[in-house]
């Protein structure tokens, strides 16, 4: 599976694939991932934000 695919399926933009293992453990992984995909694109967020609009001339 690519990596493309996997980050689709964790936002929900693209459905799991039915074939895929469904176990409690993978579950919990999957959700663990999603958690910290989003704080690392909101701290990017946060960076680019400081760098260039909150910018003191």
């Amino acid at each position: 599976m690519g990596v493309w695919r996997q980050l689709a399926e964790y936002f929900y933009i693209k459905k799991r694939d039915p074939k895929a293992p469904h176990t409690r453990w993978m579950q919990y992984m999957h959700g663990i991932n999603r958690i910290s995909l989003f704080m690392f694109l909101l701290a990017l967020v946060v960076i680019i934000l400081k760098l260039f609009v909150f910018r003191k001339h």
